[in-house]
């Protein structure tokens, strides 16, 4: 199999980390996220973990604010994916919420690069940031329904995942 990146986006619940962790039961993967190094940062001034909307602004606001000065998110990712270009994972999940940050790590990947929606049935959509609120307002390569119970999801991500996945 090719190595490919997915970019992952969806709302929060919608189980955008429980489908990498399924994908993981048949390829090497690996899932990285543009707001890591910005929740490290917050855990150091006291943030607990929390994912209440007030925490999600938070942490949206405060990667806004490090994107502008040094792109720090942009900065993580590539080195996350440099790294993994040398590694023997297959895929590598990155999870990025603003549609231009999409963009700007999708023209600097060479690899294999789709973009994936997880959208779910009644769920909050509306967290009060523009990270969340705007997850929609971008056109993904691809849309996963993630409405199953988890006893079907395992089986029915790995399918969808097949028909995705460049071949060779």
């Amino acid at each position: 199999m090719e190595k490919t990146v997915i970019i992952i986006n969806g709302n929060g619940g919608v189980g955008k980390d429980t489908l990498c962790d399924f994908a993981g039961e048949k390829y090497k993967v690996k899932s990285i996220s543009a707001i890591t190094p910005i929740k490290e940062i917050a855990r150091q001034h006291g943030w607990q973990g929390e994912k209440d909307p007030k925490s999600r602004k938070f942490l949206a606001d405060l990667k806004k604010i490090f994107v502008e000065y040094n792109d720090l998110p942009y900065r993580y990712l590539t080195e996350e994916y440099e790294n993994f270009l040398h590694s023997d994972i297959q895929i590598l999940f990155v999870h990025i919420r603003e549609g231009e940050e999409i963009e700007k790590f999708r023209r600097y990947v060479g690899v294999p690069c789709v973009t994936l929606l997880i959208r779910r049935d009644n769920l909050l959509k509306n967290w009060g940031n523009d990270s969340d609120d705007n997850v929609e307002n971008y056109e993904y390569d691809y849309v996963y329904h993630n409405n199953k119970p988890l006893s079907e999801a395992r089986e029915d991500f790995g399918m969808f995942l097949k028909k995705i996945l460049p071949r060779g």
